[in-house]
């Protein structure tokens, strides 16, 4: 989370911008995977505030811990999705992180990605945590290794991730136009 660091002081949507990596006209700001990272609210509030002046969509990447300034990005969202491996493990670790999402994000969504444990599904899964269940998310081969050298999830149009991405923004804009908040 070195970036977000370094731009807690850029309050300017432009500059937020124009220092994030871009992936298929997106651009990502996404939350470090170590413990070591502490954010502060207003610091989550500036450069969320600056990301919607620009427009469009945001995409938000949080941890599964909720601290105060993943409190403050939640509380920003219109929509949330809930990754989950679709493993009885998962499921009940998702469980505890999808209760308290829910206390400050009202539209949370269950996505469950593959492959599965003998005996679930991804209705399954969603049923279990209570969520609306958005899709699911097939198991992207060679994603471990892409990753090892540097490319981002999704970086392939035509792999699973990429495809499903597409299908949720088609159907959410498509939404759009009956005056449902789509993310």
């Amino acid at each position: 989370m070195a970036g977000f660091r370094r731009l807690q002081g850029a309050g300017g949507g432009g500059a937020l911008e124009e220092s994030l990596p871009r992936l298929h006209d997106l651009r990502l700001l996404s939350w470090d995977r170590g413990d070591s990272v502490l954010v502060r609210p207003e610091a989550m509030r500036s450069v969320l505030a600056a990301a919607r002046r620009r427009g469009g969509v945001v995409v938000v990447d949080l941890p599964r811990r909720i601290d105060e300034a993943g409190a403050e990005a939640l509380a920003q969202l219109d929509v949330g999705l809930l990754v989950v491996p679709g493993e009885l493990r998962a499921v009940a670790a998702a469980s505890r992180v999808a209760s308290l999402v829910g206390m400050v994000l009202p539209d949370l969504r269950a996505v469950v990605r593959g492959p599965y444990a003998t005996g679930l599904d991804d209705r399954w899964v969603a049923d279990a945590l209570r969520l609306p269940l958005v899709g699911e998310l097939p198991a992207e081969p060679g994603l471990l290794a892409a990753q090892e050298d540097g490319s981002p999830p999704g970086a392939s149009a035509r792999g699973p991730l990429a495809r499903f991405c597409a299908a949720f923004w088609e159907r959410a804009l498509a939404g759009a136009g009956d005056g449902s908040v789509t993310a």
